[in-house]
């Protein structure tokens, strides 16, 4: 289990936000953070879309965070990109269809659960403002 590339970026990006405290274009939170302008736009949608991030147009514009750092949580922003936090198909996802005949005969999906929501809780205890 690993984090995605976009995740470690989205954290990065919000990072940077949370420690400049001001406003930033895209330009600047690229070379600040090392994500490409492209990514970073492709990231920043998505964290604006979901209200960590707020967007400003025109010559004064850029971007900046919606809420205050100690706010916004490390899973929070991990979710967004990722979805939700599972180590296991068979773990939060309504499509997987398992191969076993009988479901609930798998003697592992409890303790999956259980270190996914550990990890949860972990992720979400840690904020931006740490």
């Amino acid at each position: 289990m690993y984090i995605t590339l976009e995740a470690d970026y989205a954290v990065r990006i919000v990072d940077c936000l949370a420690q400049h405290q001001m406003r930033m274009d895209a330009k600047s939170l690229s070379a600040a953070t090392g994500v490409t302008l492209r990514f970073a736009l492709k990231i920043l949608r998505k964290l604006v879309a979901e209200g960590i991030v707020r967007s400003y147009k025109g010559t004064q514009g850029g971007y900046e965070l919606a809420r205050p750092a100690g706010e916004i949580a490390l899973g929070e922003v991990i979710e967004i990109v990722e979805g939700p936090i599972v180590i296991s198909r068979c773990v939060g996802d309504d499509t997987f269809q398992c191969s076993r005949v009988e479901k609930c005969a798998c003697r592992f999906n409890k303790t999956y659960t259980e270190i996914a929501q550990l990890v949860r809780e972990h992720l979400y205890a840690v904020n931006f403002e740490q």
